[in-house]
């Protein structure tokens, strides 16, 4: 196991903006390690979760309770309704503007999550092409997606802007049009320009074999389930259009194709423990293009933590 408290420890001692970023797959334990950490190192956490960032979807996200946040603030969870729009330079906007301010109040902020784009985002500093969203446009190509396919409009962006296209995956709607939009709205490529980093980074992953990975999942949808997530659909399909690109979350995405009588129960639960596997599996496959990252065995992590952290600040 690599020695975190020495590694913390000497990356505090000469960064002037810290930023420490814990990431790895879903159910990894990055919330329980982050909270550890901020606790030690008298830190904030700032969410870096494409889906925690919305009122009322708190189980299939697996959101962090109030009562279990043990008193340590949390940023970037609740932050607008499953309605509204929200983009990526929504996203590195807010984050930056609370990361700054913890770090004025003299103290370490934790990046803390699973989405790799929010995370690339705010450390690579992103020059995210401004202009304002085109609803027309954007009405326009849901409805095409609606007669077609996700699919379908994730291929014709690839004939326009492969690079862009092979960034994004064929089911994330939102992205591919949003990606559109700037193609042909906007006339220009979505492109990943970076920016000079406006923190240092501190890279800290957790990672688990596969087959201890997809137990992890297959148990934490499980218990989902017995914590209310059908009813917790339900209640959102009361108030929002299934067809926005915040229900097609995963968990709720399967249980909306069961409650419109698309596929039987038992089958939108396989849906969700599979297509976590495959969300998990993507999750890796992107963090492994960063060699700064620190891993930490998530066995060894679960059993030894308290012996594994720096010394209180």
């Amino acid at each position: 196991m690599h020695d975190l408290a020495e590694t913390i420890e000497n990356f505090l001692s000469t960064a002037k903006k810290p930023l420490i970023v814990i990431l790895g797959p879903t159910a990894a334990g990055k919330t329980a390690l982050s909270i550890q950490l901020a606790k030690a190192l008298n830190g904030e956490i700032v969410s870096a979760d494409s889906r925690q960032i919305y009122r009322g979807m708190d189980i299939a996200t697996d959101k962090i309770a109030q009562n279990a946040r043990e008193g340590i603030p949390h940023h970037l969870i609740d932050i607008i309704d499953p309605d509204e729009p929200f983009t990526l330079s929504d996203y590195k906007k807010i984050a930056e503007k609370t990361i700054d301010e913890i770090l004025e109040k003299g103290k370490i902020p934790f990046l803390v999550g699973g989405t790799g784009l929010y995370i690339n985002a705010v450390t690579e500093n992103f020059q995210i092409p401004e202009g304002a969203p085109d609803k027309n446009f954007r009405q326009k190509l849901e409805k095409e997606a609606k007669s077609s396919s996700p699919k379908a409009l994730h291929a014709m962006l690839a004939k326009i802007d492969p690079s862009t296209a092979s960034r994004i995956h064929p089911k994330n709607l939102m992205y591919t049009i949003r990606a559109l939009e700037i193609n042909l709205s906007l006339g220009k490529k979505k492109e990943r320009k970076k920016g000079p980093a406006k923190y240092e980074t501190l890279y800290i992953g957790i990672r688990w074999p596969k087959e201890d990975v997809w137990k992890r999942i297959e148990a934490r949808v499980a218990e989902q389930i017995q914590r209310g997530l059908l009813a917790e659909t339900e209640k959102l399909m009361e108030k929002y259009d299934p067809a926005l690109p915040s229900m097609s979350s995963l968990g709720y995405r399967q249980l909306i194709q069961f409650l419109n009588g698309e596929i039987p129960y038992k089958e939108a639960i396989e849906r969700i423990v599979i297509e976590t596997r495959q969300y998990a599996k993507r999750q890796m496959t992107w963090f492994k293009k960063n060699p700064d990252i620190i891993w930490l065995d998530g066995y060894t992590l679960s059993k030894n933590h308290e012996n594994l952290l720096p010394k209180t600040h």
